[in-house]
């Protein structure tokens, strides 16, 4: 009965973390310098958002949306 439960919960962190891999990836080539207009051209330092992106990318995703519907 428990390893079904570790087994749920290995693929559930999968799915976060290949979902919000998706959404880093696509916020870094799409969005990023949408929400922040510094970042024009400043390639070097998006690797290093990576690993935070992929953990937050709910709210990456809500903000980004956000952001897209006023124009801002």
């Amino acid at each position: 009965m428990s390893l079904a439960v570790a087994e749920i919960i290995v693929a559930l962190a999968t799915a976060y973390a290949g979902l919000g891999m998706a959404v880093a990836i696509a916020f870094l080539l799409l969005g990023l310098e949408r929400v922040d207009p510094a970042a024009r051209g400043a390639f070097a330092f998006r690797p290093l958002l990576l690993p935070g992106l992929v953990l937050l990318w709910p709210l990456v995703a809500w903000r980004w949306r956000m952001l897209s519907r006023t124009g801002a």
